[in-house]
């Protein structure tokens, strides 16, 4: 039985006691009520995400759960912990990996994942970005299989996303419920925006002079996380900018503006390596701007994240994050990796192939739960389908246990029941490494489902971390 995050066998667990007054105080009609209220008023304001390639509604709500999800201060004391340690591993080992590759040459790592990697750049060997810090927001997904077993289910280094719903679960819920609030017993996370920004201004390169020019940079408003761009450089207070609006003269970046040029210090961008640059990466982008990679290996502008940081967030990667604390930090992993079979060992391929019926294998540069097969939940055929799909390129995936992902009463239907639960945090790191209390909790709104992704049918909802 998956563990249960609200009861256990002596009645209702800490965290969740001040829940559970509240709904049996609300009830379930007025909290469906309120859900539905909360749906429009994201509807209103646009927050929406996009589904490219389906028919229906383009612009889709992810579904909203009014019942939060509690952490403990001591459960909170171990995630913060592992998160901030795995962020620091990880950026030791991307600054490596792009200079001497030490882990490679110790034989932790086998050269050709990292050589070989799609998300590799040759472009950035030798440079060194401000700070050495080239992932600057870590998207850490974790998953509970009990009372004190938190497990990484992947790691998110380029431009993980879901922060805008982490800041409005929040809102929403202080809005429609603020009595529950009274007192403060749950931590504050609507400071994030005002970190994010002193985390990318403490990463300004060195030819800025004196305040930094931040900028956000977005594909433009067709982009299905378009909200959530346009949502943050609102709350930070900077500038919301197309590809079109920055272009490069004098070995620096600049901005048009009504009153002219102005200097850009950092740009967060939210567009994909390959599409930054048309005369470094590819020729025919429509989103770069021309230039831009020669002026941030020159320090003259900072681009958060750095290019070629998905190496570090790539499923083949993952298994050897536990090595990377070891080797870089000298420490052992508080937070430890889910067991992972890698199909490019053929001992491996072996044993998954064996076993494809019980478990959960996955594309290695997959994402959004596309492309994966879990097998208790998969016909024959989709199973027979997808070994031939591993035997044409084994290197293409891996393969994990199915776990019983713990449950947190979810409303649906007008009843409230468990539903399995995932979490992904955002860690900051720049001058220092800086998280907020609380992240994105993902739910999977169908009986029995572990897919808890928005773009397969998952929900939000608002998460607390208690204070002592």
């Amino acid at each position: 039985m998956p563990f249960n995050e609200m009861e256990e066998s002596s009645g209702i667990r800490p965290p969740y006691r001040s829940i559970a007054d509240w709904i049996r105080e609300t009830g379930t009609d007025l909290l469906d009520r309120r859900r539905a209220e909360a749906e429009a008023i994201f509807r209103k304001i646009g927050i929406t995400f996009a589904v490219y390639g389906e028919g229906g509604d383009p612009e889709r709500l992810i579904p909203f759960d009014l019942i939060p999800r509690a952490f403990s201060a001591a459960e909170w004391s171990i995630l913060d912990r592992g998160i901030r340690q795995r962020a620091r591993a990880l950026n030791a080992f991307l600054y490596d990996i792009y200079h001497r590759g030490e882990i490679i040459k110790a034989g932790i790592i086998p050269s050709e994942l990292v050589y070989q990697n799609a998300a590799y750049l040759p472009q950035m060997v030798g440079f060194s970005p401000p700070g050495r810090v080239y992932s600057h927001i870590v998207g850490i997904d974790i998953v509970r299989t009990g009372p004190d077993s938190f497990q990484v289910l992947e790691d998110n280094c380029r431009t993980p996303s879901g922060v805008s719903y982490m800041l409005e679960n929040r809102e929403i819920m202080a809005r429609m419920f603020p009595d529950i609030f009274t007192g403060g017993p749950v931590k504050p996370v609507d400071h994030y925006p005002d970190e994010l920004l002193r985390t990318l201004k403490e990463v300004a390169p060195a030819a800025c002079d004196g305040e930094p020019i931040v900028v956000l940079l977005t594909p433009g408003s067709m982009n299905a996380a378009y909200y959530e761009h346009s949502f943050l450089a609102d709350l930070m207070g900077i500038y919301l900018v197309e590809p079109n609006d920055l272009f490069v003269e004098k070995a620096r970046v600049w901005m048009r503006t009504t009153r002219g040029p102005k200097k850009v210090d950092v740009i967060y961008r939210r567009i994909d390596d390959d599409y930054i640059d048309p005369l470094t990466f590819r020729p025919d982008s429509m989103l770069g701007i021309a230039g831009l990679f020669d002026v941030y290996r020159a320090g003259g502008v900072n681009i958060c994240s750095a290019p070629g940081a998905g190496v570090a967030d790539d499923k083949a990667i993952y298994i050897y994050v536990p090595e990377m604390i070891r080797f870089y930090l000298r420490e052992e992993p508080v937070l430890e990796n889910i067991q992972t079979f890698q199909c490019s060992r053929p001992d491996e391929c072996a044993h998954v192939l064996a076993n494809l019926a019980d478990l959960v294998v996955k594309e290695v540069h997959g994402s959004g739960g596309y492309g994966m097969l879990i097998g208790p939940k998969s016909t024959k055929a989709e199973i027979e389908e997808y070994r031939l799909r591993i035997l044409d390129d084994p290197a293409n995936f891996i393969a994990q246990p199915t776990l019983d992902l713990s449950t947190a009463p979810t409303l649906h239907n007008q009843e409230i029941s468990g539903r399995h639960v995932d979490f992904r945090p955002f860690c900051l790191v720049g001058k220092s490494v800086r998280l907020v209390p609380g992240g994105l909790t993902r739910v999977a709104l169908q009986p029995g489902s572990l897919v808890v992704n928005s773009s397969q049918g998952g929900g939000v909802k608002d998460t607390w971390v208690l204070q002592e």
